[in-house]
């Protein structure tokens, strides 16, 4: 597996700013990615303060071992963000920790990495597993899926109009020859898509919306929302980027939902704070500005939502 491939963080100065409530405090990178914003991170905290690195996927683990090795304020663990709740217990931070960074959906280093199979411009094995040492493979759920749940896959997660004739497509071509790497499955899914999109690849969404399936981003990512809330200290920040819809619909949604607090009916004459909201939110919505996209072209779809817990 090459490890040599770069990452430029995005929104990396916006997060810091709005993350960082308290230069003595404890922080999650629920993300650690290459370190863009640990490293930031770290760079503003003072000597007390702390920060714990997660991320599943091997080569960000190797990366985030060898900045503790550097930093003894950092410490780093290869797990998922779901898990959230359980780290933050297992290591008595339930309560504690002032910020929560989640930089969601796959990284550079990973698209750019051929073995890892996340890349329909380049041929590589049909992997797009975060972590490639557990669950199955996409060339393996392609291999045994029944058709529907192909065209149920594309439909949810990847938005694809043409969800059923690309399913169609991929079952009558693995019974020819198995799909095993990413440019077959790229080809079968350019040639069965009708309406390309402008300065789109035909087989995005396609791809997208495996790869998340695959990897189960969408619940993991409600999960760490839900788990958050516990893990929190007061004024703690939660810092969410999101690069697609799906995600910042979930995002949207929860934090919206707990700024609200208790659902009664609107005509009730009850005060807000009896309402009992555990968060607020912090500012707009945030997306880069022309500068970061022309350094950065990936970056132009991300958008970074922020809150605060207060109950």
């Amino acid at each position: 597996m090459n490890r040599e491939f770069t990452h430029t963080t995005v929104l990396l100065q916006p997060a810091i700013e709005r993350l960082m409530v308290d230069s003595t405090g404890v922080y999650i990178d629920g993300t650690f990615g290459r370190g863009g914003h640990s490293r930031e991170l770290l760079e503003k905290l003072g000597e007390a303060g702390r920060v714990f690195g997660i991320d599943r996927d091997p080569v960000a683990a190797d990366t985030g071992q060898k900045l503790a090795a550097e930093d003894s304020r950092f410490k780093m663990s290869r797990e998922s963000f779901a898990r959230l709740g359980a780290f933050a217990e297992q290591h008595g931070l339930t309560g504690r920790v002032s910020g929560i960074l989640l930089d969601l959906g796959v990284s550079s280093p990973q698209l750019d990495d051929v073995s890892r199979g996340f890349s329909f411009l380049q041929d590589g094995p049909l992997d797009m597993r975060m972590d490639p040492e557990r669950g199955q493979s996409a060339g393996a759920w392609l291999a045994g899926a029944k058709e529907k749940d192909i065209a149920d896959v594309l439909k949810t997660f990847g938005e694809e109009r043409y969800a059923r004739r690309i399913a169609r497509a991929i079952v009558t071509a693995r019974a020819e020859h198995p799909i095993e790497t990413t440019g077959q499955l790229a080809a079968i899914v350019k040639q069965a898509n009708p309406n390309w999109e402008r300065d789109k690849h035909p087989a995005t969404r396609a791809f997208q919306g495996i790869r998340i399936f695959i990897n189960g981003e969408l619940s993991a990512l409600q999960e760490a929302l839900n788990d958050s809330l516990e893990v929190l200290r007061i004024g703690g920040r939660l810092v969410v980027i999101s690069f697609h819809s799906l995600e910042d619909k979930i995002v949207k949604n929860f934090m919206s939902l707990q700024t609200k607090g208790d659902n009664f009916p609107r005509d009730l004459p009850v005060l807000y704070n009896d309402l009992h909201p555990t968060l607020k939110l912090i500012g707009k919505p945030i997306r880069p500005d022309e500068d970061e996209i022309r350094v950065n072209p990936r970056s132009r779809s991300a958008i970074m939502r922020v809150a605060e817990r207060i109950a």
